[in-house]
């Protein structure tokens, strides 16, 4: 006898291959049947498109490092990833628009990467003449704020050329090339008595980039006061000078949570007491300092508020001698500037401080404040508020300072 379906010992029919097998009660479709299909493809519409791979074969040259720049992978491998696009493409592939992200790639992410830097100094040195100041403004603009000069030797010659050739074109990409070029300790004599002259003063006055062009302007002025002694050329009024820095950066307040001011500043109150330091003042031309101190020449931490915790600028220079022979001049005091250099403040994965960060600590030497650095690794070693306070004693110590009690 037959045995019916479902009983003990009956077979059922077997799926052919390719179907998809069901659960039990269910019934069981081919996988390549209408119904799977209608499915599947409903399924592909719902889910976003996938972006090309930057290893796709019909990728070529450019589209290669500019797939690559878009390409999640170039924060795991930034260096060995780009480098590897940049040479699979032929120079006479290169072009602005590429290299433009190639430089604004290396600017955000703090990517001090010399092969690369030197790719785009060279393609800057090549394409001069068919670059405007706006494109060319965007190319220069990871060499300040690395810190980083390049080889090619017709680098500066050539910018120089292009600010001769487009100052008068575009005002606000002339001041950033400027400040490029000020933060490699760079300062080209010519552009910097275009900027300064009244007609270009007069010009971006009431445009709406007018501020940031002051504050740059007001920048410039101050290297051209304390480095450039020799200078003759037009300066910046005084009424149209603006603060510099007059807060702390945008980095560090989105990075706040990050910081070691909080607890250095704590330190500071436990080991001096709160009148013996200032927090995130600043001082003319418009720095904002992390922490001062007013010291006397015996050494002693004096209360801030007993003292003018500015010095004066533009700096005044003091005849030699003329302390020694004048007994009852009173000694200034000296203005030591704790600063913190946080793991942002460098080039990703190495010790070079960023441009702009060198660029504060070099201005506030030379206008006479003794800095006292605070490297990030030093702060991240100390455990606990106990050994912090006895590394800061460290570090005040050695600059031969001396305070009372510690406070509360």
């Amino acid at each position: 006898m037959r045995r019916p379906r479902g009983e003990p010992g009956s077979r059922a029919p077997r799926p052919t291959e390719g179907a998809t097998c069901a659960g039990p009660g269910e019934s069981w479709f081919p996988s390549d049947g209408p119904l799977l299909c209608a499915l599947e493809q409903e399924r592909r519409s719902r889910l976003p498109p996938k972006p090309p791979s930057p290893q796709h074969p019909a990728f070529q040259g450019e589209q290669r490092l500019e797939a690559a720049l878009s390409c999640p992978r170039f924060l795991r491998y930034p260096r060995q990833h780009l480098i590897t696009r940049l040479a699979e493409a032929r120079p006479e592939e290169l072009t602005p628009h590429v290299m433009v992200l190639l430089a604004q790639h290396l600017a955000r992410h703090r990517l001090r990467e010399p092969p690369l830097l030197e790719a785009i100094a060279h393609f800057l040195v090549v394409q001069e003449a068919q670059l405007s100041s706006k494109v060319v403004q965007k190319l220069v603009l990871p060499f300040g704020r690395l810190n980083y000069l390049p080889v090619e030797q017709q680098f500066m010659p050539c910018l120089e050329r292009i600010l001769a050739r487009e100052a008068g074109v575009a005002p606000l990409a002339t001041v950033n090339i400027l400040m490029s070029l000020c933060q490699l300790q760079h300062l080209p004599l010519r552009a910097l008595q275009f900027v300064f002259s009244p007609s270009f003063i007069n010009h971006i006055s009431g445009t709406p980039h007018s501020l940031i062009v002051r504050r740059y302007l007001s920048l410039l002025d101050t290297a051209v006061e304390l480095e450039l002694p020799g200078y003759r050329g037009p300066r910046l009024p005084r009424r149209q000078q603006v603060p510099i820095f007059p807060q702390p950066l945008i980095t560090d307040r989105a990075r706040c949570k990050y910081s070691h001011k909080d607890i250095v500043s704590e330190g500071l109150r436990q080991l001096l007491g709160e009148e013996k330091y200032r927090q995130d003042l600043t001082v003319p031309p418009g720095y904002c300092t992390d922490f001062l101190l007013c010291v006397s020449s015996s050494g002693a931490v004096l209360p801030v508020r007993t003292q003018d915790p500015f010095l004066p600028y533009p700096p005044r220079s003091c005849p030699q001698g003329q302390a020694a022979s004048n007994p009852t001049t009173p000694d200034p005091a000296q203005r030591v500037v704790l600063i913190l250099q946080e793991r942002w403040h460098f080039c990703r994965g190495g010790r070079v401080l960023l441009g702009s960060r060198a660029l504060r600590e070099r201005h506030l030497g030379l206008m006479g404040y003794q800095l006292l650095p605070l490297p990030f690794e030093e702060l991240e070693s100390q455990r606990g508020l106990p050994q912090l306070k006895s590394y800061l004693r460290q570090k005040l110590q050695a600059l031969g300072l001396r305070w009372g009690p510690e406070g509360g």
